[in-house]
């Protein structure tokens, strides 16, 4: 098990972005939450496999999404805490 904090930058407020990371946690073994950054970036906490969190770092470009643009992540691997049970999304 892993621990990842992502930072995504972009147009990634007010484009649903917050689900779309939520739909791609849900199809992996991840948990953790999403938020919005009052900077305009959002904030990713996840805990899972490292496959998993590999696949969802890719799932985090959005590069198939018409709406969403993502400009870069920077993602920073940690050890996890155990303290999620689920996904969520938070305000």
């Amino acid at each position: 098990m892993k621990r990842i904090l992502v930072n995504v930058f972009g147009r990634v407020q007010g484009v649903g972005y917050r689900y779309y990371a939520a739909e791609g946690a849900g199809q992996g073994d991840v948990t953790g939450f999403v938020r919005n950054v009052p900077d305009g970036s959002v904030q990713v906490i996840a805990e899972g496999s490292e496959d998993s969190l590999m696949r969802f770092i890719r799932y985090l470009h959005a590069d198939r999404d018409t709406v969403i643009c993502v400009h870069h992540l920077e993602v920073e691997w940690g050890e996890p805490t155990g303290e999620f049970s689920s996904f969520n999304i938070r305000r």
